[in-house]
Order: C-alpha cells, then sequence, then structure tokens
C-alpha cells in the first residue's frame, strides 16, 4: 500500500501538506480518516508527515473520503509521483458540446425566471433570455466574453446603483467568495474578493454584518420603471461530474421571492 517517499521537488507542495490540509479542512483526525478509509493510523501518519508516499489507489480513496474537488484530486496525484487522473477543457470545447446543451437546456427550462452558468472564478458561460433584460443599462466595458456574475452584480456601473439592499447583497456574496476562495486555496479568487471589497458602497445598516449568515437573503433589484423585483438565489451543480470543468460548473437561478415579482417576471418575458 505504501511506498518509499521520494524527496519533493523545489517548488511542489508535498502530499503530505495537502491530505493534513484537506483533512483538517473536513474537521477529521487522523483516526477518523483512517477508519473511513479502511487504513491504518500509522499508516496515514507516516503518508501526512512525509515519511512514506501512497499508492495510487490510496490517493483516490483518501481524496473521495475528503470529497476534495477534481481540480486539487490531480494536485494530490502530482505531489504522490503520479499522473493526473482528471481532465479539464474549455467550456466551448467540442467534446463538451453534450454538457452545453444540457446547461441550455436547463437555462431554458428555468424561464421566465432568470438564470444563468459561471464557472469557478464567476465567469459568465451562458445565460437564458432573461438575463439580458435584467442588465439593461449595465456598463458595456463590464459585459462581453469576459463578463463576471460578482462584477456585474457590485460594481458601479454594473446592477450595484438598483440593487435596493446592496450593503446587505454586498456582505452576502463577499462571504460567499471569501468561504470559497478559503476552501480551494485559488489565488485568483482571492484577487477577485480584494477588487471586489475595494468597491464603493453605500453605508452598511445594521443588519450587513449579519447578512451572510441569512437563509434566502433577497436581491430587491429595482427595474427602469421603478419596480422592484425580489429575487431568491438557488445553485445548482454537476455533482457527479468527472471532468474537472463540468465539476466546477454553477448554475443560479434567480426565483421570485413574492407574486409581484413573479407577475413582472412574467410580463418581461412576454
Amino acid at each position: 500500500m505504501l511506498h518509499a517517499a521520494a524527496p519533493p521537488s523545489a517548488t511542489a507542495q508535498p502530499f503530505g501538506d495537502h491530505l493534513r490540509r484537506w483533512r483538517r479542512q473536513r474537521r477529521l483526525s487522523q483516526e477518523g480518516l483512517a477508519g473511513e478509509a479502511g487504513v491504518s493510523t500509522r499508516h496515514l501518519s507516516c503518508v501526512e508527515t512525509g515519511r512514506a508516499l501512497p499508492s495510487r489507489e490510496m490517493v483516490l480513496r483518501l481524496a473521495d473520503r475528503l470529497q476534495v474537488p477534481l481540480r486539487e484530486r490531480n494536485a494530490m496525484l502530482v505531489a504522490a509521483g503520479y499522473a493526473p487522473l482528471y481532465r479539464e477543457r474549455p467550456f466551448h470545447d467540442p467534446a463538451l458540446a453534450g454538457v452545453r446543451s444540457a446547461v441550455e437546456r436547463l437555462l431554458a427550462a428555468h424561464e421566465p425566471w432568470p438564470a444563468l452558468a459561471a464557472d469557478r472564478h464567476w465567469n459568465l458561460l451562458a445565460a437564458n433570455r432573461m438575463l439580458p433584460l435584467l442588465l439593461e443599462g449595465v456598463d458595456p466595458f463590464l459585459l462581453g466574453p469576459a463578463a463576471n456574475v460578482l462584477r456585474l452584480a457590485l460594481h458601479p456601473g454594473g446592477l450595484a446603483p438598483r440593487i435596493v439592499n446592496l450593503p446587505q447583497v454586498r456582505a452576502h456574496l463577499l462571504e460567499r467568495l471569501h468561504q470559497q476562495a478559503q476552501a480551494s486555496g485559488d489565488a485568483a479568487l482571492h484577487a477577485l474578493g480584494a477588487e471586489l471589497a475595494a468597491l464603493p458602497c453605500p453605508a452598511a445598516g445594521p443588519d450587513a454584518e449579519a447578512a451572510h449568515q441569512a437563509v434566502g437573503l433577497p436581491v430587491s433589484l429595482r427595474l427602469g420603471d421603478g419596480r422592484v423585483l425580489q429575487l431568491l438565489s438557488a445553485t445548482t451543480v454537476f455533482g457527479t461530474a468527472a471532468d474537472i470543468t463540468v465539476q466546477e460548473l454553477t448554475l443560479e437561478t434567480f426565483l421570485p421571492a413574492d407574486a409581484a415579482t413573479a407577475e413582472a417576471l412574467r410580463t418581461l418575458a412576454a
């Protein structure tokens, strides 16, 4: 099951460091993880401290028990001296035509509720025909192939001036992004969080600090005619994906939080 440890490269993170980080993130003791993975605590300790390297099978078993994302499983395999297992392709790669078709059908099925698909950095990949109706008046530099969903929401040139409860929504989104960045260790997410946190925002009300703890925080979005939509977001992911790009897809649907919003969206759709 275990092989002699090979010296890590000067820049590579040792496998044991990957394992320890994910074990602690899942709040498991060495004994607890060993029991779930069917290995001895002593062997697991040797792997985590670098005294031994695991087999490829053991790497995958530990990653599975720790529910490690596919991208990070590849990193763990490389750190242990094995080739990456999971492929990553651009969303518009011909090989993902079936996935794109499924995403487009899902987005269309949510109409007249707005819905979109984004990658792990919240870059917009696809949307149904309702989303552009809500983005009218957004500065063109925020749109295009590099449009970022969170930047569209919080930038002064985006939807921010029309979000009635912007301080609460901002606190909620920044906390969500912070948790995602902490869980993944992704430098690009940390940079995006710093950029968005530096954007101007109205003074926060007394409820803004606790906004990230709210269950079903609505987004109050003012339309050009003065009507205010009350929207709740729902997230869908591909939980059984075997491709990195597909696993990291996020589908966000904005559901009406009241009857008036539902009627307004139906009117917009018509």
